[in-house]
């Protein structure tokens, strides 16, 4: 059955109940997951993100409201998984379809404002809520459109935050700020998902609040709690190739601003030897992340992506510099149950004969009454030697056999 137009020309019965289904009155949307979050610059890109969760990412909802949830993995429209408590679960949630998936990734595409088509089919970036999202059309995904979004921690995250979690012990986390406070470089190395953002976010609580920093990211994840912050972001090239903004172009920037802290949210590529050159110039005391097994694996991924950046350095030169630049790595892990933990703690060394690193683990994991707890081996921190200990002493409690003084 049909209805005439204005014009007389018949509508067809399907268009004229999508109309009437436009047309209807929308049912009472249940409260935001963004509601009472707090507003900045990008206020207006939120309050449209809000609205556009309403349609486009309808399905997503009740998961990006539900602060336990740390990611959401959308495997094309009819299997959508979630991590809660560092586990992942099938939900029962689905999209209705393929084109309802590529539609909800081009939905965040506009609100990450990088392009998203067939022929960029990836997309890598960060929605107006602070989330991490990476969206893969389909058919370079076999299943159909792929959607993951890693959430953060929105409130500010302290040093008590991981002990009650038991992600470390209060002993290592006493040495751990320490070190911070000692201007020692300390990197924090792991897996995804395994916690390296937390840690870093929490070590920071130990700068002082006089000190400006300036952090360097990939795509904005880092919660830095000081007052004098300076967060930079790369950006990537738009459809024809213009106005890409290289990590190792905001270093460059960097060390023009005075940072009395320099942070990198995560090493990739070339700016490692960047970095390392930083720490080896006088800016001490900086903070970075990157993917690594072990602190062994770490020390050679740096010297890899530092040869990235060709500039012909010898091998023998560059090991040096890394060793002399990074002082302690602290190494992330999530366990198969879930749990994140830090897995040791170590300090880095070169042996001038064997033309290598020296690591010596200071905190490791070992089995205690049932459980994997971080326990001190008993090999002294080279940090008893630093001059700011003539300063920080004071603020020793648990570390006092490790830095070789006697209890306060």
């Amino acid at each position: 059955m049909t209805r005439a137009s204005n014009n007389n020309t018949p509508v067809p019965a399907k268009k004229t109940a999508m109309m009437a289904a436009t047309t209807a009155a929308p049912k009472p949307a249940p409260p935001s997951p963004l509601a009472g979050q707090a507003r900045g610059p990008v206020t207006g890109r939120i309050t449209g993100f809000e609205a556009s969760l309403e349609f486009f990412l309808a399905p997503l909802r009740p998961f990006l409201a539900d602060p336990e949830v740390t990611e959401i993995m959308v495997n094309g429209p009819e299997r959508i998984y979630i991590e809660k408590g560092g586990r992942l679960t099938l939900t029962t949630a689905s999209f209705p379809s393929e084109l309802d998936v590529q539609a909800a990734g081009n939905n965040i595409a506009q609100f990450v404002g990088q392009p998203l088509s067939q022929e960029r089919p990836i997309l890598d970036g960060r929605l107006p809520d602070g989330s991490r999202v990476c969206v893969v059309l389909g058919p370079i995904a076999e299943s159909g459109t792929q959607i993951n979004i890693r959430r953060f921690v929105r409130s500010a995250v302290t040093p008590q935050f991981l002990i009650d979690r038991q992600s470390l012990t209060p002993m290592a986390m006493e040495f751990l700020l320490l070190n911070v406070k000692a201007h020692r470089n300390v990197l924090v190395v792991g897996g995804a998902g395994s916690g390296k953002t937390t840690v870093l976010n929490v070590l920071t609580t130990a700068f002082d609040p006089t000190e400006r920093v300036v952090v360097i990211e990939d795509t904005r994840e880092l919660q830095i709690q000081c007052p004098h912050v300076v967060q930079m972001e790369a950006r990537t090239a738009d459809a024809y190739g213009r106005g890409a903004i290289t990590i190792r172009d905001l270093f460059i920037t960097t060390l023009r601003m005075r940072p009395d802290r320099l942070i990198v949210g995560e090493v990739r590529r070339g700016e490692a030897l960047d970095l390392i050159q930083a720490m080896t110039s006088g800016h001490r005391g900086a903070l970075a992340t990157l993917h690594a097994a072990s602190a062994i694996d770490a020390c050679h991924r740096i010297e890899t992506m530092a040869l990235m950046a060709d500039v012909g350095l010898p091998l023998f030169a560059l090991r040096r510099q890394v060793a002399s630049a990074i002082d302690l790595l602290v190494q992330t892990v999530r366990l198969p149950t879930g749990p994140r933990l830090i897995s040791s703690i170590s300090e880095v060394a070169f042996d001038e004969e064997k033309s290598n690193y020296i690591i010596t683990d200071l905190f490791t994991l070992a089995d205690s009454d049932r459980e994997r707890q971080l326990q001190w081996t008993g090999q002294k921190s080279e940090l008893r030697n630093d001059p700011a200990m003539t300063v920080l002493s004071e603020q020793v409690v648990l570390t006092a056999d490790l830095l070789g003084l006697k209890g306060t």
